[in-house]
C-alpha cells in the first residue's frame, strides 16, 4: 500500500467527516491495517447508503448498489457509473455524513487504487459478500412498514444473512491482519477465519434483537417464523408490546446463540498474541459491550417499543475500555469480566 503522508491524510480527513467515533475506534488497530480497514468502513458504509435510500424506489437502489459492487470486480473504476450514482442518490440524503461519504466517493476510490494488489484483491472479496446482505433487505423484505411485514422464513435463513452483513467482515479482518502482521502470520488463517464468522454473527444478532422493534415497524422480521409459531405467535404480533412476555422463550434463544456465537469470538481473542495489545483491545471492546447490551434486552421491559433504544449506557463502554486498557487487554481480567456476563445470560 502506499505511504504517501498525502494519502494517508486524505483518508483520515474523509473518516473524521463521516463517522467521527468510527476514526476514534480505528486508532486502536495496528498501524499496519488501520488505513485498509478505514477505507474497507468507507465501502461498507457507502453501500449501506445505497440501499438504505428510501426515498427511491427498490429497483433503483439494486441497480445502483449492484453498479458500485461491479467496481470491485474489474482493474479499472468506471468513474461515470460512480459519478451517476452521486447524481441520482446525494440529493436525497437526510443524513449530512452519508450524503458527504457520497460527494467523496471518487476520492475513496482513487485512494483504492494505490493499494496494493493483496489489499485490493481482499477489498474485493468483501465487497462482493457484503452486499449481498444488503440486496437481502431489499428483495427479501418487500415492504418498508408494519402493514407490509416479512419475516425469515428458517433459521439457515437468518444465519446466511447474519454471514453476508457481519460474518464476513470476521473472515475478511482475518485475512487482512494475517497479511500484515508478523505475529499473526502464524495463524492458521482457514480455521482461525471461520472463528472470526462466528464472531461477526454473534455481533450481528445482538443488532438484532436489540434493534427487534425497530426493524418490524420498517417491515423486517429477522426472527424466523418457525421460532414464532412455536411461541404461538406472527410476526405480527410483535407489533403488540404486551406479547413480549410470550415472546420471551424465543428472544431468550437467540440470546443464547448470539452468546454462543460470542464466545467463538472471545477464543478467538485469547488466541491472539499477547504483544499485539491492540487487536486484543479492538475484539475485546465489541465481544464485552455485546455481552452488557444482550443483559439489558434479556430483561428490558419495552424491547418491543420501537421509540426505546436498548444499549450499553456511556459510563459501561468507559469502564470495559478502562479496564482492558488498564490491564494491557490482559487475559484472565478480561475474561473473568466475560464469564460473568455469561453467567448472567445462561439458559435459566
Amino acid at each position: 500500500m502506499s505511504t504517501d503522508p498525502a494519502t494517508h491524510e486524505l483518508l483520515h480527513d474523509i473518516l473524521k467527516q463521516v463517522s467521527r467515533s468510527f476514526y476514534l475506534t480505528l486508532n486502536v488497530l495496528p498501524a499496519g491495517v488501520r488505513d485498509q480497514m478505514g477505507l474497507s468502513y468507507l465501502f461498507a458504509r457507502a453501500a449501506d447508503t445505497i440501499a438504505d435510500t428510501d426515498l427511491i424506489d427498490r429497483g433503483q437502489r439494486l441497480k445502483y448498489l449492484n453498479q458500485f459492487r461491479a467496481q470491485f470486480q474489474t482493474h479499472k473504476i468506471d468513474w461515470k457509473a460512480i459519478q451517476e450514482i452521486q447524481a441520482v442518490l446525494i440529493p436525497h440524503q437526510k443524513d449530512s455524513a452519508e450524503s458527504i461519504l457520497l460527494q467523496r466517493l471518487e476520492d475513496c476510490l482513487k485512494l483504492y487504487e494505490t493499494y496494493s494488489a493483496g489489499d485490493r484483491e481482499r477489498i474485493q472479496w468483501l465487497m462482493e459478500v457484503l452486499p449481498n446482505g444488503m440486496e437481502m433487505d431489499l428483495t427479501r423484505f418487500p415492504g418498508e412498514s408494519a402493514g407490509q411485514l416479512t419475516a425469515l422464513s428458517t433459521l439457515d435463513e437468518l444465519d446466511q444473512y447474519t454471514y453476508y452483513v457481519a460474518g464476513c467482515v470476521g473472515e475478511f479482518w482475518t485475512r487482512m491482519v494475517c497479511a500484515h502482521s508478523p505475529e499473526m502470520a502464524r495463524w492458521d488463517v482457514t480455521k482461525m477465519s471461520t472463528m472470526g464468522v462466528r464472531f461477526g454473527k454473534g455481533l450481528q444478532l445482538t443488532n438484532i434483537v436489540k434493534d427487534i422493534a425497530r426493524d418490524l415497524h420498517n417491515g423486517r422480521c429477522y426472527v424466523p417464523e418457525p421460532l414464532l409459531q412455536e411461541a404461538g405467535l406472527r410476526p405480527a404480533d410483535l407489533l403488540d408490546e404486551d406479547n413480549l412476555p410470550k415472546f420471551r422463550p424465543v428472544l431468550n434463544r437467540l440470546i443464547q446463540l448470539a452468546m454462543a456465537h460470542l464466545d467463538e469470538g472471545w477464543r478467538y481473542t485469547l488466541a491472539i498474541p499477547r504483544s499485539e495489545i491492540r487487536q486484543r483491545l479492538a475484539c475485546m471492546w465489541p465481544i464485552l459491550l455485546a455481552g452488557e447490551t444482550l443483559k439489558r434486552v434479556l430483561v428490558a421491559p419495552d424491547l418491543l417499543n420501537p421509540a426505546v433504544n436498548v444499549k450499553a449506557p456511556r459510563g459501561t463502554v468507559y469502564r470495559v475500555m478502562a479496564i482492558t486498557i488498564l490491564t494491557c487487554a490482559n487475559e484472565y481480567v478480561a475474561t473473568a469480566y466475560w464469564n460473568r456476563l455469561k453467567g448472567i445470560l445462561s439458559e435459566p
